[in-house]
């Protein structure tokens, strides 16, 4: 297969990461999807890849034929279920259920989708080892993120080794309403959690999904915490939003270490 470069209208991550991690976040456009899962307003050229999202299922594969052409490999896709588990993507030949993957091995991409859930990427300071997670409210709720970082060190050989984390595009904290439930969740898992909650009256919260993943961060010793600025609810022209649309695509969120760099 011929490598291309990613479309200059997704995000590459601007994060000190190591020498030799690539990373890479889709946004709305660069594919071939049309309607709801096209770019606004003419609803044309939408980069979905999520399967099940009422897209036609060719479209989307077309899609992700375009993604892996900027890939070294084709993405190790987890079965997504808002969950904690966390799987070796090496071992990865058809999509296993879990919602965050490790890779040591070059050119193994790790890969979430998510549409308002947070997308969350690792490595470790020498450039060693990388992961991504899906981080709903009930994944950080469930500890996907402290998960993630223990099976990356533990990958590793290195129950200390420090890690780097990039937090990719989510519904932000002016646009995610919940209930008193999600902070009860939040509250049994992260003793500071209340405060990433602003009352709206009748057991209703905005939640900061950000400053919710960045005390989980914390609490798995991961203090070097990037990204979580862009909020998806509040940019229908580059980002997908479940909770804004209902009838939306999905974003990819990779990373990988590159095959060209030994560290």
């Amino acid at each position: 297969m011929i490598r291309m470069s990613p479309d200059p209208r997704w995000i590459v991550p601007d994060w000190p990461a190591p020498r030799g991690i690539r990373a890479l976040i889709t946004t709305r456009a660069g594919g071939v999807s049309r309607g709801p899962w096209g770019v606004p307003p003419r609803g044309e050229g939408g980069m979905n890849l999520g399967f099940g999202s009422g897209d036609d299922a060719g479209t989307v594969a077309a899609n992700r034929a375009r993604l892996r052409a900027s890939l070294p490999q084709e993405p190790r896709w987890l079965k997504q279920e808002h969950g904690a588990h966390v799987v070796v993507a090496e071992s990865i030949e058809t999509p296993p259920p879990a919602d965050a993957s490790t890779a040591i091995a070059p050119g193994v991409v790790c890969a979430v989708l998510v549409a308002d859930c947070m997308p969350v990427l690792l490595t470790d300071s020498r450039g060693l080892g990388v992961a991504a997670a899906h981080a709903g409210w009930r994944g950080v709720a469930a500890g996907v993120l402290q998960a993630t970082a223990r099976a990356l060190r533990a990958r590793l050989g290195d129950s200390r080794a420090e890690l780097l984390a990039y937090l990719g595009p989510a519904i932000g904290a002016d646009a995610f309403e919940v209930g008193v439930d999600v902070l009860d969740a939040m509250c049994a898992t992260l003793p500071r959690a209340r405060a990433a909650f602003r009352p709206l009256g009748g057991d209703k919260y905005l939640a900061d999904l950000f400053a919710l993943a960045r005390q989980a961060l914390a609490q798995a010793g991961v203090d070097a915490v990037y990204g979580g600025t862009d909020s998806t609810y509040a940019d229908p022209q580059r980002f997908y939003s479940f909770r804004r649309d209902r009838v939306t695509g999905r974003h990819a969120a990779l990373i990988w270490r590159s095959s060209d760099w030994t560290a």
